[in-house]
């Protein structure tokens, strides 16, 4: 399917699609500026978009492949893609991984996720196979048994290794157990969340020749949003022009940023869907030019992600870089924000923030509490909110928790490691 101009596929989508026919009501008939549409409004997009009662799809639902989304919360949300659309997809991605480093030959473990309408290890697989790079490609998915994986990557002489940093902290947690590299991986290709300076470590332990690399950026329900850029930092992306038009927009007026260094929150357009039309949708991650001319960009997190306790605000992102820098051995491989409540035994029920830590336990624990103390003195000079919250009984202070990398929740269905979980009661 050719690439449509923006006037056509805003006509097409107010003619067959309820959802954007009433979002679009008051606009003029003719649009052709991306600028002039409202920015996809998430609630009622999903709303729109279920499984029964559908009102943002454009056509009956004849022809198509469904996927789920990966989201931690809330009702599933759904994807539909033509068959065509698929092909195109998976072609324009699998076109980038000669840029994201994939050499002819190499034979690459595909571990991401497989199932229950994910979308990941289906959408590796096809993009490799629709590569114009030839590569051997090895199905593994990322719920096989660790010593199974091992034991194929082994058997096969495996050059890359794509899946989530999580899957691949798990692969290389393992390893190290067992006093083990695999000095034959020469790429890890990661996807589906950011990777870490304490993950890359303990990447780097287990596969000492392989380098680090984004796989792409793309989510199933956005689709194609940027293509990697070679380089030494893998959160620099290239925006995929003729297919999508990615938009960075400031955080506070709303209005698209135009100038390089400048943070806001990404949106997109696809110019090919037309099944289920996206059209200025919010990725849900922030990001910066770093070359408006030519496209290319820097991923710099999640938006607004973060978590509340009490009266006091934590940026997710904010509490892993002061553990990462109170952390000079290099001994935390994971982090997560847990919030519970606390019975502090004066009949009063609190809130307070558990730092969970993935740890090497095979290195012994005897520097933990000293590395424990310097993380915590780090957090309250970064958040001194959180101590006088404290002291005023509005919060339970703030606790360590050591467990394996391996122990780290994860999403059950997406392997995706969970940065915020909250455990309170809220029933």
């Amino acid at each position: 399917m050719p690439v449509q101009t923006l006037a056509e596929l805003i006509r097409f989508v107010r003619r067959n699609s309820a959802f954007y026919a009433e979002l679009y009501s008051g606009l003029p008939e003719r649009v052709t500026e991306l600028t002039a549409l409202p920015v996809i409004p998430q609630t009622e997009f999903w709303q729109a978009n279920s499984p029964r009662g559908n009102t943002l799809l454009t056509g009956p639902l004849e022809e198509a492949v469904v996927f789920k989304s990966g989201g931690t919360t809330g009702a599933p949300k759904f994807s539909f893609y033509t068959r065509e659309e698929w092909r195109e997809f998976t072609t324009a991605f699998g076109a980038g991984l000669a840029a994201a480093g994939l050499r002819p030959g190499q034979r690459v473990a595909d571990l991401f996720y497989a199932g229950d309408l994910y979308a990941s290890h289906t959408f590796i697989l096809d993009s490799l196979h629709r590569s114009p790079v030839a590569n051997v490609r090895l199905p593994i998915g990322g719920s096989a048994p660790l010593a199974s994986t091992v034991a194929t990557l082994e058997q096969f002489g495996v050059d890359v290794i794509a899946g989530t940093p999580t899957t691949l902290c798990s692969v290389a947690e393992h390893l190290r157990s067992e006093g083990r590299q695999l000095t034959g991986v020469t790429t890890l290709f990661f996807g589906g969340e950011s990777v870490f300076s304490d993950q890359q470590r303990l990447l780097a332990a287990a596969f000492p020749r392989a380098g680090v690399a984004s796989i792409g950026y793309a989510a199933v329900d956005a689709g194609l949003v940027g293509l990697p850029v070679p380089g030494d930092d893998p959160r620099l992306h290239r925006a995929p022009a003729p297919y999508t038009v990615v938009e960075i927009l400031d955080e506070v007026t709303g209005e698209p940023v135009n100038r390089d260094g400048v943070p806001g929150r990404v949106v997109v357009t696809d110019l090919r869907r037309r099944l289920m039309p996206v059209l200025r949708y919010p990725v849900g991650d922030r990001a910066e030019w770093t070359d408006v001319a030519s496209g290319e960009f820097r991923i710099l997190g999640r938006a607004e992600e973060g978590v509340r306790v009490g009266p006091v605000a934590l940026h997710t992102q904010d509490v892993h870089d002061l553990v990462s820098a109170a952390d000079v051995a290099g001994r935390v491989t994971g982090v997560q924000l847990v919030v519970r409540r606390f019975e502090d035994g004066d009949g009063q029920d609190r809130d307070g923030l558990v730092l969970r830590l993935g740890c090497d336990m095979a290195s012994g624990a005897g520097d933990l509490p000293e590395l424990g103390a310097a993380i915590e003195k780090a957090f309250h000079a970064a958040r001194p909110m959180y101590a006088e919250a404290v002291a005023a009984r509005h919060v339970h202070p703030v606790e360590l928790e050591w467990v394996r990398h391996a122990d780290l929740a994860v999403n059950a269905r997406s392997g995706k490691l969970i940065r915020v979980l909250d455990e309170r009661p809220h029933a």
